[in-house]
């Protein structure tokens, strides 16, 4: 079965969430969740965006889902996949699994 394009948006920001102190920075986690993806599900379509929460590109949606982060104080990162949040501040691999197995993704594994 052929997975549908998965949209996978990291939003974050240069500055270290207040309560993240001691875990890796948004961009860290999105460059190290973009290479543990890949090695999971080879040959397999996503788009992984690193959205920064204090400026977000023109599309309309990831402005409003980052001034939501700003408002709500949510742990960033924060990693949404097609409009579903699936981890803030520390993303645990095995939610972001799951998530995508939902769309028809399969590990290398199996």
């Amino acid at each position: 079965m052929v997975a549908p394009q998965v949209e996978i948006c990291i939003y974050g920001a240069d500055v270290i969430c207040a309560s993240c102190v001691n875990l890796p920075s948004s961009k860290d986690t999105y460059e190290w969740l973009e290479a543990a993806l890949a090695r999971k599900f080879p040959n397999q379509s996503f788009h992984i965006t690193y959205v920064d929460i204090y400026n977000p590109p023109e599309d309309e949606n990831k402005q409003q889902f980052s001034q939501r982060v700003i408002e709500e104080e949510m742990f960033y990162p924060v990693v949404v996949i097609n409009g579903t949040v699936v981890g803030e501040g520390n993303p645990k691999l095995k939610s972001v699994y799951n998530e995508l197995e939902k769309y028809g993704f399969s590990s290398a594994n199996t």
